[in-house]
């Protein structure tokens, strides 16, 4: 083949991703590409980093995989030679790795050779298909989510101990359900498919499924509108090890309670494993129907808390193995005694601080770690929950902070209780149903007018828009 054909298909593939991604993205991940070679159909392109290869199989796969299929046919696949130029690797010689969409492999090991042509979708709406078989169900879950990935410390030991003893005997523990629950960041979706993925691995015969519960929101209303509500009931009833993440966003939904009602009473009674996580315990739970909250705590309830800062460490350590960078200790320790908050902020901040230095060609020193921690820090914006906004709009208004879950009809109590619902509906991704339940135990549509009553009164009311504007500030301190 021509000497010089790599660069022709490459210069012909840049010309038609110019035209469709942004012109900054297209400087930023597309031009430090370098074009190696085509040898048969297999395009081999170089880049500087892991993280700048990941990014484009998780940002571009699909233009890339469109634009070289042009050039090259439909059996075209694409290689990476990942050089990586700077000192920040503990290993500076090039290496390879072929893959598609979405597959993800341990760089330092041998290189994997999957077609670059994989496109067809693996998680499938699988009740709509009727007469499925148990080998065709995905257990969807993230081969990285697995326990060797799972640090242990003092804030996680029990709920660790107990998924593992779950992943080895499914159904068999008094651990029936296993409810996780914490605050955001802290590993619960995490330690939920590390459950899952040890199951599929020492019982490869068990069926094991994953779903985060507005999935199966959506999947039991596609259902009753399909009119096939017995097909999503069975499927779900086949299920050896059931994992359904965010469990509590079923509060308000009476239906969907229903229906999963059913679904975990056939399989607790038939010897099957229910996985269940939450942001609160079940004790603090609204809006959930009382029979479904005395089954959560039928087994055992483990949360997770925040690391503290020898686990902060570890995980970081860890993480920095598992990607072939070299950091300072100092460097670690500063990024571990800044972010405080939860895990996932702080791996995030790590992941940052890499494309900082990769982007940038710089070394990872602790001043480019002082300089990332500060910004993110200016940058992140405080969580708010509906137990929060409720207690600063009481405090405003001088009202007892239980008032606004009372039935009195007293017009500044109505008031408070619909900004309440106002500020949460703004300020937090919570649904119409959790935060009518867990303000007055009141349905969607009472929120929703709530917040059109606080808007019209916004545009005719100016010592009331005063008001919100004074409490949306204290709100976002």
């Amino acid at each position: 083949m021509d000497n010089n054909k790599h660069q022709e298909v490459w210069n012909n593939c840049l010309k038609i991703i110019k035209d469709n991604v942004p012109s900054i993205s297209f400087r930023t991940w597309f031009e430090p590409i370098i074009p190696l070679k085509i040898e048969e159909n297999i395009l081999t392109i170089q880049v500087p980093s892991p993280f700048f290869y990941e990014y484009l199989e998780e940002q571009y796969i699909d233009i890339l995989r469109k634009t070289l299929r042009k050039e090259l046919g439909e059996n075209a696949k694409l290689e990476y030679s990942v050089v990586m130029e700077n000192s920040i690797y503990s290993n500076n010689k090039p290496f390879t790795v072929k893959f598609p969409t979405n597959y993800k492999t341990e760089l330092k090991n041998k290189p994997v050779t999957v077609p670059f042509n994989s496109d067809e979708k693996s998680i499938k709406n699988p009740f709509v298909i009727p007469g499925i078989k148990k080998l065709h169900v995905d257990p969807r879950l993230n081969p990285d989510n697995s326990f060797n990935n799972f640090v242990e410390g003092e804030c996680n030991r029990l709920a660790r101990s107990a998924g593992n003893a779950v992943a080895n005997n499914p159904g068999g523990t008094a651990f029936n359900p296993l409810f996780i629950y914490g605050d955001s960041g802290l590993g619960k979706t995490h330690l939920s498919q590390a459950i899952g993925i040890q199951v599929k691995e020492l019982f490869p015969e068990k069926t094991v499924l994953y779903v985060n519960a507005n999935k199966f929101q959506t999947q039991f209303v596609e259902s009753v509108r399909n009119n096939n509500k017995n097909d999503f009931l069975h499927f779900y009833q086949m299920i050896d090890v059931l994992i359904i993440d965010d469990v509590h966003e079923f509060a308000g939904k009476d239906k969907t309670q229903d229906i999963f009602f059913h679904i975990f009473n056939h399989l607790h009674q038939s010897g099957k494993q229910l996985i269940l996580t939450s942001d609160k315990a079940p004790v603090e739970i609204q809006g959930m129907e009382q029979r479904l909250l005395s089954r959560f705590k039928w087994g055992l309830s483990a949360d997770l808390q925040t690391p503290d800062f020898e686990t902060r460490i570890a995980i970081l350590k860890q993480k920095i193995y598992h990607d072939g960078i070299d950091i300072s200790d100092e460097v670690i320790e500063y990024i571990a005694s800044h972010i405080t908050s939860n895990i996932r902020e702080l791996e995030g901040a790590l992941i940052s601080l890499l494309a900082q230095s990769t982007l940038n060609k710089k070394e990872i020193t602790l001043e480019l770690a002082k300089q990332m921690i500060e910004r993110l820090v200016k940058n992140s914006k405080k969580e708010l929950s509906v137990d929060y906004i409720q207690k600063v709009v009481c405090d405003y208004f001088n009202l007892p902070t239980d008032v606004l879950q009372s039935k009195t009809r007293k017009r500044e109590i109505v008031q408070a209780r619909q900004i309440a619902m106002y500020f949460s509906k703004t300020l937090t991704k919570s649904s119409l149903a959790s935060i009518g339940s867990q303000i007055g135990g009141k349905d969607h549509a009472t929120v929703l007018h709530a917040c059109k009553t606080v808007n019209n009164l916004m545009d005719t009311d100016k010592r009331f828009k005063g008001q919100i504007e004074s409490i949306e500030k204290k709100l976002k301190v």
